[in-house]
């Protein structure tokens, strides 16, 4: 009988750097520079963030691993829960359109933590660590066929913990069976409620990677302690696509190509700072603000036409159309795409409170409507189209199936390092000029070093 669960941890193990096509290193070093980037600008701009760094620093314990953008060193399992609440905070990290997840979340944050803990740890071997633990995330979240949120569960940071409990497995060279056993335990501690959907307010949205990170981190030092787990965690009875996809996964999209095909290398990088789901129709504005010069006072509505995926992102409209908080705002389509119109863009800074209450994205809000599109499939979820109707009777539509930062639309270099410098001014500690050009050409160049120390001791 296959075993899923010990064909993915054999992987795990069998797969070193030397195995990982240069272009998909590539990749990896491109999401740990930008989560990074993201995990600095959430220190001073993620709501609940100082809450979890703060309680880092107070459990005192051994000085182990760097909280990112503050002099501070705590225990690895703890660095990883405080990085962990910044790294998705943003909601600007990078995301597998098709899986439906953010593959490094969790991952890069338990990652960083065990490796600075352990010390000389390589940069190849991080870089296999990393691209391990994304491939099975998005793997993972390739298989589920079911859209769980409709059972009362949300799936992204439930998936996510399983990549810190890869790359840290990995890190700690774990043998396949206590991969396995760090799977089973991880099963049993990471989950996450759909309730974040419906509770507009709640700064649960923003951390919720804080818990995916130290448990992904907790379970593979567990294991490594000798705590036995299940035999399928994945596949089994009550295992993960029994609990959460009601059975209703696919096999092969689990194990195909396993050790040849690393799905890490098709994540998307977030040209703006909201939900992914948003970005095909602030992109598909955008090129129609590009090719017909509109202004807002031009405009007579607005029409969207959303999925049953991201139907969320319009319900209930009113609130949408005014959203509170910046996590609320960042999954408004109203609220996004009247930001794009009236500044040709959407920033970090469109999301403090003065942004929020601008009167003009506001205004231009009020003007969005909505149908739903109940055909496509669930990895369609991030395309998405939609309709301008001006005063004078004019109408411009367009769809976007592959919005900027998509492997087949991807940002161009120097965006891409632009983004990491303007996350990082946000930073709680500042930076020179000269020392984030060192950790770009540290995270670029991530092979060649020795220790991976020599990264962290500039952060």
């Amino acid at each position: 009988m296959v075993n899923e669960s010990l064909t993915l941890a054999k992987n795990i193990v069998d797969t070193d750097y030397d195995d990982i096509p240069r272009e998909v290193a590539a990749v990896t070093k491109k999401s740990l520079l930008d989560a990074i980037g993201v995990i600095l600008a959430a220190g001073k701009l993620g709501e609940g963030c100082k809450q979890f760094v703060t309680l880092a620093i107070e459990q005192g314990g051994k000085k182990e691993s760097t909280i990112l953008g503050f002099d501070a060193k705590v225990p690895a399992c703890m660095a990883a829960f405080a990085n962990g609440s910044m790294s998705h905070a943003l909601d600007f990290e990078d995301t597998h359109d098709r899986a439906l997840v953010h593959p490094n979340a969790a991952a890069i944050p338990a990652a960083l933590a065990i490796a600075e803990s352990l010390g000389n740890v390589s940069g190849k071997d991080f870089i296999a660590a990393l691209t391990l633990g994304s491939d099975l995330v998005a793997r993972l979240g390739l298989a589920v066929k079911e859209n769980a949120v409709e059972y009362g569960w949300y799936m992204p940071p439930i998936l996510e913990a399983f990549g810190a409990t890869t790359a840290a497995g990995k890190l700690l060279k774990l043998d396949a069976e206590q991969i396995r056993n760090a799977f089973s335990l991880t099963l049993c501690q990471a989950t996450c409620s759909a309730e974040l959907i419906y509770s507009s307010n709640s700064m649960i949205r923003a951390i919720r990677d804080a818990f995916s990170a130290k448990v992904g981190l907790l379970s593979a030092l567990l294991a490594q302690k000798g705590i036995t787990g299940f035999q399928q965690p994945f596949e089994g009875r009550a295992g993960l696509f029994n609990i959460y996809s009601r059975g209703a996964w696919d096999p092969l999209s689990l194990t195909n190509g396993l050790g040849k095909i690393f799905e890490g290398a098709q994540v998307s990088f977030k040209p703006w700072p909201s939900c992914r789901g948003t970005h095909a129709y602030i992109d598909a504005t955008l090129q129609i603000l590009e090719k017909h010069h509109l202004k807002p006072v031009e405009i007579k509505e607005i029409h969207l036409t959303v999925n049953s995926m991201n139907k969320m992102l319009c319900e209930p409209l009113e609130n949408k159309k005014n959203p509170v908080t910046a996590i609320e705002a960042k999954f408004s389509l109203p609220f996004t795409v009247s930001t794009a119109i009236v500044h040709g863009t959407v920033t970090l800074d469109h999301f403090n409170p003065q942004g929020l209450s601008d009167p003009l994205v506001l205004g231009l809000a009020r003007k969005v409507s909505y149908g739903v599109d109940e055909n496509p499939s669930l990895r369609q979820a991030t395309e998405g189209s939609l309709r301008i109707e001006t005063q004078n009777g004019r109408t411009y539509s367009k769809s976007s199936e592959f919005p900027c930062g998509h492997p087949d639309n991807p940002m161009s270099d120097e965006a891409f390092v632009s983004k990491f410098m303007d996350c990082a001014k946000y930073s709680a500690k500042k930076f020179s000029k000269k020392a984030l050009n060192k950790i770009v050409e540290l995270i670029l160049n991530l092979e060649e070093i020795k220790d991976i120390s020599e990264l962290t001791r500039y952060l």
